[in-house]
């Protein structure tokens, strides 16, 4: 069985009510959670949260809302890996026992259907434990420097002070938008950014965090100008 979750708690303080906030039109879990659905890869989507109002909103778009998370569970220190191990526990003692569990951000409204699919089967092709999406670095990390509490600058690694961009290893960061993995490896607590895991390569364009304000209006220029492409391309 293939079990998606959602983690969802109501206390957003940055973006207060970001999980249900309209973003281009839906609220923000939606796009999670219509994604998620049109990808055909799940048994059960559990939204887990603790808060009615994202509750009702979930079930309207086509989740399911079975618990609510306990109090521990939905606090400033309660990790993803927490959130899910809570929700594997709980459809065990269901007889939903998963095989394969994916963690579906509910800030992600560049998560594509296929995408999620292509996860599934690298996680099974490529006999890992899990497979998350990445992206690269827009700029040479190699090259970064950092600020003194003075003001002065060096660089975080001087030795590549004279290396030429072209010639440095391009490196990839995790993207936000889902991790898909083997229901033992989320309960022994294995770690994710290892060399048991995968990587789906997402472009740059694709993937923004959703944090501060800030992030937000990037991510509504971003989602209306990938819209504006695709509304082109389709008429073309």
């Amino acid at each position: 069985m293939n079990l998606g979750i959602i983690p969802a708690r109501g206390g957003s303080k940055r973006i207060p009510r970001k999980n249900i906030k309209t973003f281009a039109g839906r609220p923000m879990i939606a796009w999670s959670i219509v994604a998620a659905i049109e990808s055909g890869c799940f048994d059960h989507l559990i939204v887990s949260t603790d808060d009615e109002e994202i509750a009702e909103i979930s079930q309207q778009w086509g989740a399911e809302v079975p618990f609510f998370r306990p109090a521990e569970l939905a606090d400033d220190y309660a990790t993803t890996s927490d959130v899910v191990r809570h929700a594997i526990n709980w459809s065990t003692q269901e007889d939903r026992m998963p095989e394969r569990v994916c963690c579906i951000y509910a800030t992600a409204p560049f998560l594509r259907s296929n995408d999620v699919a292509l996860g599934l089967r690298m996680l099974e092709t490529r006999g890992a434990d899990f497979a998350f999406t990445a992206t690269s670095y827009a700029f040479p990390v190699q090259r970064a420097i950092r600020v003194t509490p003075e003001g002065r600058v060096n660089m975080l690694m001087p030795q590549y002070l004279n290396s030429r961009s072209q010639d440095l290893e391009e490196v990839y960061h995790d993207a936000g938008q889902f991790y898909w993995g083997r229901s033992e490896a989320w309960l022994l607590g294995k770690a994710l950014f290892s060399s048991s895991a995968t990587a789906v390569i997402l472009p740059r364009y694709r993937v923004q965090d959703i944090d501060t304000p800030d992030d937000w209006l990037r991510a509504e220029l971003m989602f209306k100008a990938l819209h504006d492409v695709d509304a082109a391309l389709s008429k073309a």
